[in-house]
């Protein structure tokens, strides 16, 4: 864990690099020194062809994302990891924002239960 999941509309593909943007949460993520273990984390992304934005007058776009963990992270840390994904967000599409509509939201989901999962990824940075 984390699980960092991107949902973007199919109008911003010509006009971004969504996988430099998933390299830079990842950075963002690692930043946070050791509140996630660098092996756990998965970032994906999907394009998302069929939406409705707002009144369907304007090409508008949106890119929601969510971030799934386990329990155990403090307050603190839990925002300090969204404000700095949001962040990276943010910043990716400033270009972009100047000069069309795009909406960016991001949502935690904390598992609240025992996951099931095996992962010899974490050997790597043992």
């Amino acid at each position: 864990m984390p699980h960092i999941i991107l949902e973007y509309t199919d109008n911003l593909s010509a006009h971004t690099d969504i996988k430099k943007l998933l390299e830079k949460i990842n950075e963002a993520v690692i930043a946070q020194k050791g509140v996630f273990p660098i092996g756990g984390i998965r970032s994906r992304a999907y394009e998302v062809k069929d939406y409705y934005v707002a009144d369907g007058k304007e090409n508008d776009a949106f890119v929601h994302t969510r971030i799934k963990i386990g329990k155990g992270r403090s307050d603190n840390e839990k925002s300090d990891v969204c404000d700095a994904i949001f962040q990276v967000m943010k910043t990716h599409f400033n270009d972009y924002m100047n000069e069309h509509y795009l909406a960016l939201s991001l949502e935690l989901a904390e598992f609240q239960h025992a996951t099931y999962k095996s992962n010899n990824i974490h050997q790597r940075f043992s």
